[in-house]
């Protein structure tokens, strides 16, 4: 059984995200049968170490493939996004798509002014004008300062869901109401009910396969979580569950994977699971972690986020 520091480990790696609440325009964008929605907050990034390291460490390749589309067309993230939105959706057979909202200091002006220099041309779907990207990616504006970007199939069905041809978030009150609790973190992300149920078999190893858990996973609703780099590291997850019975339930296997996780763990990893509490509160499974600066940043380092990262 992983320990709760494994899941902490595998949130982080499987979202990847770094934010503060969604722009009017992006938000119109997001289908209503969403997987995840993660957000990058950029400037709050810039001005955490801590944050950095961990971003360096642990950024897969689907972001660098994001923040290269963006370079391209004259978007330097580091300098011009405050924030970067990423939403992952069901769209039928084709499976899951993910489309990014980047929102910071540039202007569309400016920065189709650059397109047009390199003799780029447009595709129209509905209403808006559709540029290509590099790494495959097409982007458009939704406004002065935000452009949407991804995958041809991608983008198209976002623009569906802005222009009024699909429902948006806003009709998925399940994941529309997680939004309201976590918004204003640094680093925050909400999780449908099938992406936590992996996300839990994942970090609950051998305990995920006993019979009582294919039971406790059916009543789980979705999850969310934020993560602060003020005065050190602090990062809260709750897993919402449908009854206050199946959020204790959870807690106690949690709690199980702690202790069982200090036995064998390293120094390192067993000084950041003294700071890790798991309780329950109504339907809510809750997970609290806080470290100092200096210890999160040699724990990212640990075999713990190696393994987990491969």
């Amino acid at each position: 059984m992983k320990a709760t520091i494994g899941i902490l480990a595998l949130i982080i790696l499987s979202t990847a995200a770094w934010a503060s609440p969604i722009g009017s325009s992006a938000r119109t964008a997001i289908p209503s049968d969403i997987q995840q929605i993660i957000s990058v907050d950029y400037r709050a990034l810039k001005g955490s170490d801590t944050a950095m390291a961990l971003k360096a460490q642990v950024l897969p390749s689907s972001l660098k493939e994001f923040e290269t589309a963006l370079k391209g067309v004259g978007i330097d993230p580091e300098k011009d996004v405050d924030q970067l939105t990423f939403a992952a959706y069901r769209k039928g057979k084709q499976g899951i798509k993910v489309v990014g909202a980047a929102q910071g200091s540039f202007s569309e002006k400016t920065v189709l002014k650059k397109i047009k220099l390199n003799k780029i041309k447009p595709a129209k779907y509905h209403d808006s004008d559709v540029y290509p990207m590099s790494g495959g990616m097409e982007m458009t504006f939704l406004d002065d300062n935000t452009l949407l970007f991804g995958d041809s199939s991608a983008l198209q069905g976002a623009l569906d869901t802005r222009d009024g041809y699909s429902p948006t978030l806003d009709s998925n009150p399940t994941m529309a109401d997680m939004i309201g609790s976590v918004e204003s973190g640094t680093v925050w992300s909400i999780l449908d009910q099938q992406g936590t149920q992996n996300m839990l078999l994942s970090a609950l190893g051998d305990a995920g396969k006993l019979a009582d858990f294919d039971t406790l996973k059916k009543r789980v609703v979705g999850s969310r979580y934020t993560m602060n780099f003020t005065n050190g590291v602090s990062f809260d997850l709750d897993i919402v569950t449908s009854d206050s019975v199946t959020a204790a339930t959870l807690s106690s296997l949690v709690k199980a994977g702690v202790l069982y996780r200090k036995m064998t763990a390293s120094p390192i990893e067993k000084a950041a699971l003294e700071e890790v509490s798991v309780n329950s509160d109504s339907s809510n499974l809750q997970m609290h972690f806080k470290a100092e600066d200096k210890q999160f940043q040699s724990l990212i380092h640990s075999d713990l986020f190696a393994a987990v990262s491969k």
